[in-house]
């Protein structure tokens, strides 16, 4: 019986033995850590990301492009109004397209902040150019976000017979305030100085 006994107990103990060097064999492979640390970082990475990229997703606005073609047919029938007051010297219209708050930096003229500043330049501006000329403005190009447009174009001076006497740049920043556009930066330069 002993015989029978021991051998039973020597096996059983030979079994939790070769268990106990299987399971500390599994922990200790390399292979094993790896493949856990990866299911792990699977399971986290993708639960962790689904609910964000469906509400995400959900919260996305649609944002619609202005047309810009239109906003500068606006800008141009504005830069109209603004060369038709400029050749009739007509200050107070000028005056009724640029925001209170607008900053003008004028061609040899200091930068002019407000607009009592920006009105005695262009008082001096219209005493100078010569009688007769008439001015005009094309917008070459808008760019913006339908609410603030910047405006970039070409200004020409022609005398009596329609000849040009003077050409040059300007770029103009626009804000729409209560559904109008005005003036709120604008600045303009000669091609070339007479001599």
């Amino acid at each position: 019986m002993e015989g029978d006994i021991l051998p039973r107990v020597c096996r059983s103990a030979c079994r939790n033995k070769t268990m106990i060097t299987k399971k500390q064999t599994m922990k200790n492979t390399p292979f094993t850590l790896l493949l856990a640390v990866v299911a792990s970082t699977t399971v986290c990475v993708t639960g962790c990301n689904a609910p964000a990229q469906k509400a995400e997703a959900s919260t996305e606005q649609v944002a619609t492009k202005p047309d810009m073609a239109a906003i500068k047919t606006e800008i141009q029938a504005i830069e109209t109004e603004w060369a038709t007051a400029t050749t009739a010297r007509d200050i107070d219209k000028v005056m009724a397209l640029y925001a209170d708050d607008a900053v003008e930096m004028a061609d040899d003229e200091p930068m002019s902040v407000g607009k009592a500043a920006i009105r005695q330049v262009l008082l001096k501006s219209m005493k100078a150019r010569k009688a007769g000329t008439t001015v005009s403005y094309e917008t070459m190009d808008v760019y913006g976000d339908g609410n603030v447009v910047t405006e970039v174009g070409k200004t020409t001076i022609k005398d009596t017979a329609g000849n040009v006497v003077s050409t040059g740049k300007y770029m103009g920043i626009f804000e729409k305030r209560d559904g109008k556009f005005l003036c709120i930066r604008d600045i303009n330069n000669e091609d070339q100085k007479d001599k």
